[in-house]
């Protein structure tokens, strides 16, 4: 027997809505609490799960047209079976009840056919899930969402004993708040990676210290080392200037598993890089073996396959510091959210040209903004200075990076 899909009533006062997407077609096989559809109201918009499993027989409306509550939407059975028709004026007659017997008529005969809105409580596929992993019985829940669905909250209650009342069958997402309308946007992709991955450093105790470096001589000698191939920009300078510190101050080139500090004997430094799809950090691997002109190599093929999304997963795994950049957009000092796993992190800011005091004269220098944050649990502040005390004594004696 077919059933016959109505929009129902999903609160908020909404009437009607526009059917916005079809999320399937006539002649699909559809399994039950699948979204068929996306409704945008004046107040929400609303994802339909399908209420039974089955074939859909019958589209009734067009992306863009209006539905009304209690119209119906579509019609779901089985392969082969009859598609019947029925009036308006029946249709909108329908009766909100858990299951509806609807009169339909085909060729001057009335045909019934079940109506069905929800016979029993639904939950959305992503409910189930958490069901399963939570190990609750989800038949056993008495659903507090829409028209008796079972929410994520009803399964997370379950396993206290709780209970909680609520609303509707459809997922509503609200396009306002109590102060006005809002846009929402779902976070795909790599954006969504890096939320899930920065999630990740919460435990730690994010703490940032800043100073500056005189950069002006070591301009200098990079203009002398141009070499015809290759640009060497200040990046690899940085890098080697770091490396150098991190050897003097190995517990910044380190993990922390909660119980231990893991020191790592290779270094491993992670290149924070903007990207059309968000932040990446590729790593170039050992890159204390590697010459100035290696790493200028080797970091612009990182940073070029990460931009065109070519970059291999393993190339943005295993760094054991990192480096970020806002210099090049804008910005001095910052706090940099360090790399997991990593239990520090340099960040540069806008370069800028500084009047100071030198040998009581005033001359014009080239000043690089430093940013580390580190983890206090780890490291403390002294420990932190003398890191970059070490590395600005690098960076404004930069012959030391030629070896």
């Amino acid at each position: 027997m077919a059933f016959a899909f109505t929009f129902p009533d999903v609160g908020e006062g909404i009437h009607e809505g526009e059917i916005v997407k079809w999320k399937v077609k006539e002649g699909d096989t559809v399994k039950k609490d699948q979204i068929v559809a996306e409704v945008e109201t004046d107040k929400a918009i609303v994802e339909l799960p399908a209420p039974e499993s089955g074939i859909i027989l019958k589209r009734y409306l067009k992306e863009g047209e209006i539905v009304k509550v209690g119209q119906t939407l579509l019609v779901i059975g089985k392969k082969g079976e009859k598609i019947p028709t029925f009036t308006e004026e029946k249709n909108s007659q329908l009766k909100k009840s858990n299951t509806v017997m609807g009169v339909l008529e085909e060729a001057g005969q009335e045909t019934t056919f079940k109506v069905k809105t929800e016979s029993k409580p639904l939950a959305l596929l992503v409910v189930k899930a958490l069901a399963r992993k939570l190990n609750v019985d989800i038949t056993k829940i008495k659903g507090t969402g829409p028209q008796g669905s079972i929410t994520a909250e009803d399964v997370k209650n379950a396993t206290l004993g709780t209970t909680k009342e609520e609303s509707k069958t459809a997922k509503v997402t609200k396009k306002y708040d109590m102060y006005g309308y809002v846009e929402r946007i779902p976070l795909t992709g790599i954006r969504k990676t890096i939320a899930n991955k920065l999630t990740t450093t919460f435990p730690q105790a994010h703490v940032t210290h800043m100073d500056e470096a005189d950069v002006t001589h070591l301009l200098t000698l990079k203009e002398q080392a141009k070499n015809k191939k290759t640009h060497l920009t200040l990046a690899p300078f940085i890098i080697k200037a770091t490396i150098l510190a991190l050897k003097k101050h190995p517990y910044l080139n380190a993990t922390f598993n909660g119980e231990e500090l893991i020191v790592k004997k290779y270094y491993n430094i992670g290149i924070a890089t903007d990207t059309p799809d968000g932040l990446m950090v590729p790593v170039l691997k050992i890159a204390d073996q590697k010459t100035l002109i290696q790493i200028a190599e080797e970091l612009k093929i990182l940073i070029e396959h990460a931009k065109k999304r070519k970059i291999d997963l393993a190339d943005l795994q295993g760094s054991s510091f990192s480096i970020t950049n806002i210099g090049s957009i804008g910005g001095t000092y910052f706090t940099p959210i360090m790399n997991p796993g990593d239990v520090a992190i340099l960040g540069l800011g806008r370069r800028t040209e500084k009047a100071l005091v030198l040998n009581r004269k005033i001359e014009i220098r080239n000043i690089l903004p430093l940013s580390v944050t580190f983890d206090h649990r780890i490291l403390d502040g002294a420990e932190v200075a003398r890191f970059v005390n070490d590395f600005k004594q690098f960076l404004e004696n930069p012959e030391t990076l030629f070896r």
